[in-house]
């Protein structure tokens, strides 16, 4: 696994997120993401049920939180852990981890602190198994410290992570460890990637007010009319490549140009099509990494469907959309369940052939 640890120090462009969210007509909201990764991290699905005791992981300095899940959990995992880096719980709350390199400064705990440390792993499942609302987790961080551990599973560091936090309602926030302490801030565009910080992304949609999905209409130029060379002109300008602050603007742009949806369905199917424009196909974003070519790729794509509790996945080696019903899970399974996501890509034939 060192090799992990290797890829995150030499390529800190790496690790290319995107989050963002939609809303239906029928009052659904639905919050998606990418997840993107230079070395395989054998992503799989993982459900947490209710009643099942956790903690807060490996941490250093003082002993880590534990509780009792009070909310059953559908999300993706990684690396075989007991933890979810991206999920939805009973409730239609959904949490997502995503890389916040150089940005990342996690509390100094001590003795005093024992009983109240979660590390950056484990964020994801405290929030998801212990609270309803994105109020609830507000309230909740500053009575937490978050401190981990190095973490063999990846490379001997301590990942370092901000969290988007969304409701049913349609509120989210985003939380990130500065200056060793836990930074809430509003988001009500429902959009995040990665490094800098969040404040610094929404001050950087303002050189790109410009954007418009409609056309730019013809001009005159003595006497001259000039027009658009097709579709897409009000776009022109819009940051194309894979960096955070680009894919923070493209984002925004696309999550709020898509027309009305009826459906919280409606909004899940529109996440994946917003989504493949986010698709990193290997070789696109790469670095070098002691002499070896190292490149990202987009390993899952998720959607969570915050009003019927459905949460579904598609991975590298399969685009077809695999799903969980939170509504569906058996209330009695006291134990963590993984499920392996597909190996290789299913493709229907329809060839007309003679019978």
């Amino acid at each position: 696994m060192l090799v992990i640890a290797t890829v995150m120090l030499a390529t800190p462009s790496a690790q290319a997120c995107t989050g963002i969210t939609l809303k239906a007509e029928d009052g659904s909201v639905v919050r998606g993401r990418t997840g993107e990764f230079g070395t395989p991290l054998d992503i799989r699905l993982i459900v947490i049920p209710k009643g099942l005791p956790l903690d807060g992981g490996a941490v250093n300095g003082a002993r880590a939180k534990t509780w009792t899940s009070k909310h059953a959990v559908a999300g993706v995992n990684a690396l075989g852990g007991s933890y979810a880096l991206d999920g939805l719980n009973d409730a239609g709350l959904s949490v997502g981890a995503f890389y916040f390199p150089d940005y990342a400064e996690y509390s100094e705990v001590s003795g005093a602190d024992d009983g109240n440390v979660v590390s950056p792993l484990y964020f994801v499942n405290y929030a998801l198994t212990q609270f309803a609302t994105v109020d609830e987790v507000r309230k909740a961080v500053g009575d937490i410290k978050v401190a981990g551990a190095k973490e063999k599973e990846w490379g001997g560091m301590v990942p370092p992570f901000h969290w988007v936090v969304s409701d049913r309602s349609g509120a989210s926030i985003v939380i990130e460890p500065v200056g060793g302490e836990l930074v809430v801030h509003d988001n009500p565009l429902g959009v995040i990637t990665n490094s800098p910080t969040f404040d610094w992304h929404m001050t950087n949609i303002r050189n790109f007010i410009y954007l418009n999905p409609l056309n730019v209409p013809p001009v005159k130029l003595n006497k001259v009319e000039f027009k658009s060379l097709g579709q897409g002109s009000g776009l022109a300008g819009m940051p194309g490549d894979f960096t955070p602050p680009s894919r923070f603007v493209r984002a925004v742009v696309f999550s709020q140009s898509v027309f009305p949806l009826a459906t919280g369905h409606d909004a899940v199917l529109q996440t994946f099509h917003i989504l493949n424009q986010f698709d990193i196909p290997r070789g696109a974003a790469a670095g070098m990494v002691g002499g070896k070519r190292e490149a990202d790729i987009t390993q899952a794509t998720v959607a969570a469907d915050l009003k019927s509790l459905k949460y579904y996945v598609t991975n590298y080696s399969s685009r077809r959309i695999k799903m969980i019903d939170l509504n569906r899970i058996d209330p009695d399974r006291r134990e963590i369940i993984q499920i392996d996501l597909p190996k290789r890509e299913t493709i229907d034939d329809l060839t007309p052939i003679k019978e």
